[in-house]
């Protein structure tokens, strides 16, 4: 392989095992919060102890999500010094405010950990609140340089050369707003359905006392009533997604849905495999005029196809299959959580046990929601290519010369998979060590 696959290699695997501590270190925050204000409207301590221990497994994930992220920093520079020269230039702004929105969650996170008994309800409330706003802003300002490669703007490039540098006009790129929310979105959607799956398997696995069943259902209902807003919310936000991606990036949203002709009354194409040489998608279900309703707002707008570009542009066309995948997740998702309400209110009054069934696929969305989460960041990163700064600079371009990333691909991946199997086996001894038996008994 060469130097630019193996960077991409290096670099992806990083980013991969990073977002999954990212995404439910903000995801979990909230839910941390939210189980706080609960406690002082209900006047019920079981959703302080739910607060109390989300926050333990948060300070376990941050602790492999510090070194994590120091490392995708470092690789940056190392991997891609052709990238980090302009990027120095133009969109440092928010790297340079990152450092103090993870101090802010941070130290927070401290007060509340080691200070949240010896601090009145309001104070509690005060203190998670900055450590869900910290870990919210490192996401929308990381974003924010992810956003500004999609759509650069607040430079230009003349002879090699970054001139009339504006940071502000990079920060505020017209991906911003859109990609940032959908990120954060589907953060706060992943964390809450990890948390309802563990719930969901406390209950499903049986041999609870009645006292534990009620926290944890507390714990499911809870995680499950922000999952299905947050899932509805995501949902929207990727319709306003295809609406950026068919003004800013038409290639994208071309390679994404399998289109090759531009065209009215443009095709959704689910699943199938995108085919050059037949010019469409084989295998899949079209709704005719879909596509242009989402990215136009009507069935007669003009979609873009891809051959409207040269296809040394074209990103990989398996770009379709992640996509389908991400939003299939999504609606899902959502559907299960739609379910659940569904039965839960006509079982309100009962207090009977959830169906085995219905336990086993909330099980199961926690680590659907992870899924989704990590085909969205490699499709929204590979839907780039073959650019690195969409238009101004190419991947291989901004890749080092240096040799020996095989061999540096191969020890990270296996510092990645020693690091996971070290966090499930921490998560797993802390929580068996301290069941939340002993917490509820205490109260």
């Amino acid at each position: 392989m060469d130097n630019v696959m193996l960077a991409r290699m290096i670099f992806g695997s990083s980013i991969a095992f990073h977002i999954i501590f990212a995404t439910l270190g903000v995801g979990i925050t909230l839910m941390i919060l939210i189980a706080e204000i609960m406690r002082v409207i209900r006047k019920d301590e079981d959703y302080g102890t739910l607060a109390k221990r989300w926050t333990k497994g948060v300070a376990i994930l941050l602790g492999v999500a510090i070194p994590s992220g120091t490392i995708v920093a470092v690789m940056l520079s190392l991997l891609w010094p052709g990238f980090m020269e302009i990027v120095g230039q133009v969109i440092a702004l928010p790297f340079q405010v990152e450092i103090f929105a993870f101090f802010l969650e941070a130290l927070f996170l401290s007060i509340y950990i080691y200070a949240a008994d010896r601090l009145s309800p309001v104070m509690r409330i005060v203190s998670v609140f900055f450590v869900a706003l910290g870990a919210t802003a490192s996401a929308v300002l990381i974003t924010n340089a992810h956003a500004w490669m999609n759509t650069p703007r607040g430079f230009d490039m003349v002879d090699g050369q970054v001139i009339n540098v504006n940071p502000i006009a990079a920060v505020f790129n017209p991906s911003f707003f859109v990609t940032s929310l959908h990120v954060v979105g589907s953060a706060y959607m992943t964390g809450a359905f990890i948390l309802a799956a563990v719930a969901a398997f406390k209950l499903f696995r049986g041999g609870l006392t009645d006292r534990e069943i009620s926290y944890h259902r507390k714990g499911l209902t809870l995680s499950l009533a922000i999952a299905l807003i947050m899932s509805v919310y995501t949902l929207n936000n990727g319709h306003d997604t295809a609406i950026m991606l068919h003004e800013h990036i038409p290639v994208k949203l071309a390679a994404a849905e399998g289109l090759f002709e531009t065209q009215s009354n443009a095709p959704l194409a689910i699943m199938g495999t995108p085919d050059p040489e037949a010019g469409r998608v084989i295998g899949g279900i079209e709704i005719p005029g879909m596509l242009s309703w989402l990215a136009t707002g009507t069935t007669d707008g003009v979609v873009q196809g891809l051959n409207d570009y040269p296809r040394d542009e074209w990103p990989p066309l398996f770009v379709h299959t992640l996509f389908n995948v991400m939003v299939g997740i999504g609606s899902a998702l959502l559907g299960l959580a739609s379910i659940f309400w569904v039965i839960w209110f006509i079982r309100r009054k009962k207090q009977k046990p959830y169906p085995k069934w219905l336990l086993s696929g909330i099980i199961a969305s926690g680590p659907l929601a992870m899924v989704g989460i990590e085909t969205g960041w490699i499709f929204s990163c590979t839907g780039r290519q073959p650019w690195t700064i969409y238009g101004v600079q190419r991947t291989g371009e901004a890749a080092t010369n240096s040799g020996n990333l095989g061999m540096l691909f191969v020890l990270f991946i296996s510092l990645y998979v020693v690091l996971l199997v070290l966090t499930a086996l921490v998560m797993h001894f802390y929580f068996n060590r301290n069941p939340v038996s002993n917490e509820l008994h205490t109260i």
